[in-house]
């Protein structure tokens, strides 16, 4: 019998845009608020490090792409320094991270989301499957290895970016795994508002109530602000500011949630222009209770009627043949 209670956590805030030290400066003033308010994990928004390319979707590609050299600049990668920077904090402050961030590998950008252990430790790095849109002039795609649930102190933790949580076969995926935690990284939601209802808050929101009905865990939706400082570094024009919010250049399209495996809200909303923190307290037995009702992955599964397929092997752009006389010997590294 599960005994397991933890304090989760969901931010709902707005990076420093393009600017990657504020906003690591940020993240780790986030992560002490969180700690000093008891929390045992804090989701971040997709993409946290540090930004989200919105002049993908408010212009034609040439245009966009003068953003790219400073988006680049704000990104990381796993063994840098800004990692180990947030690393370091969670150890010190003994919480678990969920991050979302910009990962740069080469010359190319992913769409990634990094877990971190109380003691600092790395329990996953994952990137998202399939960027959404016209989020694909801009970055890489994960593969099946970066659909992976790890076992914690605080039970088995998973996570998705944004729009994943439409695509059923990597939700059943998780499912499959028993995540019992799972963390459910989106940006803001101003974009398109009341032009394109699937881009909103609501529809966005109920599908990781979803999530946490149909796999019978704990979802944090961490969610973004969209910042002044966006509107004022890429809206050059009105249609751009009105594309981006049609409320105006200001703050908005925050709405952050913790949601119980049986789908309930466990959080107040906070008003979408604030930023701030969500906390719901856990109790693992919850799980038992939801799963007796509804366990797509166990014994509400039809295996014999329907089954999925999951290729886990690492993606690999490069396999090396060393000829060595007697065999042969392969190598090559993830792409």
């Amino acid at each position: 019998m599960n005994t397991i209670n933890v304090k989760l956590a969901a931010v709902q805030a707005a990076p420093v845009f393009l600017d990657l030290r504020a906003t690591v400066d940020k993240t780790i003033e986030l992560m002490t608020q969180a700690s000093a308010n008891g929390a045992d994990l804090l989701a971040f928004p997709e993409v946290w490090l540090s930004g989200y390319p919105w002049w993908a979707w408010l212009g034609a590609p040439a245009w966009g792409m003068q953003f790219l050299p400073r988006l680049y600049a704000s990104s990381v990668s796993v063994d840098g320094a800004e990692i180990a920077r947030i690393r370091q904090a969670a150890a010190s402050l003994k919480l678990h991270v969920v991050l979302g961030f910009n990962e740069k590998a080469g010359s190319s950008l992913y769409i990634s989301q990094i877990a971190i252990d109380d003691a600092g430790e790395i329990l996953f790095v994952r990137r998202k499957l399939k960027p959404t849109h016209v989020e694909r002039t801009v970055y890489g795609e994960g593969d099946g290895s970066d659909l992976t649930v790890v076992d914690t102190r605080l039970g088995r933790l998973g996570a998705l970016c944004c729009a994943e949580h439409v695509q059923p076969l990597s939700k059943f995926a998780l499912y499959a795994q028993d995540e019992q935690i799972h963390v459910a990284s989106w940006p803001s939601f101003t974009l398109y508002k009341d032009k394109a209802y699937g881009l909103s808050a609501q529809a966005n929101l109920a599908v990781s109530q979803v999530h946490a009905i149909e796999g019978g865990c704990y979802v944090l939706h961490a969610t973004a602000v969209t910042g002044q400082d966006i509107f004022d570094q890429i809206c050059d024009t009105e249609e751009r500011v009105l594309l981006l919010n049609p409320d105006g250049a200001k703050p908005g399209g925050g709405c952050s949630m913790i949601f119980g495996p049986d789908g309930k809200p466990l959080a107040e909303h906070l008003p979408e222009d604030q930023e701030g923190i969500v906390y719901a307290d856990a109790n693992l037995d919850a799980i038992i209770a939801a799963k007796a009702v509804f366990d797509p992955a166990g014994h509400y599964c039809r295996a014999d009627a329907t089954r999925l397929l999951l290729n886990a092997e690492p993606r690999r752009a490069v396999v090396t043949v060393y000829s060595t006389g007697e065999s042969e010997q392969f190598s090559g590294d993830p792409a």
